[in-house]
């Protein structure tokens, strides 16, 4: 059975009644469209590392950036930027009032028992990226 939005909608409603925050993923490409920011109850907008890992040479990527992060603060939502690699994306990601990254800048995915949480470098990026 094929389920549409319709169908769904009820489960992210309660989900938000359990206090599970909702994100969309990877905006900006495949199925996120636009209609979803008003028919779904999400918390954060995911900006598709397509666009932020272009964000310094190409104008457009800079533009839908900026877009989407204004976007977010018009809906109430927070903004979390994918596939950071770069000091310089961060920067500019930074500046522009991105509320998250996430990257490789950061670390690799790994297993959770291979976190350092202590570590000054994951401190120092967590309070940063805030």
């Amino acid at each position: 059975m094929i389920e549409t939005q319709f169908d769904i909608l009820p489960v992210f409603h309660q989900l938000k009644k359990l206090g599970i925050s909702i994100a969309l993923d990877d905006f900006g490409t495949g199925y996120s469209s636009l209609s979803y920011l008003t028919m779904f109850p999400f918390d954060r907008i995911k900006i598709d590392k397509s666009f932020t890992q272009s964000i310094i040479m190409r104008t457009e990527c800079a533009a839908i950036v900026s877009s989407v992060l204004m976007l977010g603060r018009e809906l109430g939502l927070s903004v979390t930027a994918e596939g950071v690699e770069t000091e310089e994306q961060f920067e500019l990601l930074r500046s522009r009032g991105t509320h998250a990254v996430q990257g490789y800048l950061f670390g690799r995915p790994c297993p959770v028992s291979e976190l350092d949480l202590v570590s000054p470098r994951f401190i120092q990026s967590t309070a940063s990226a805030a």
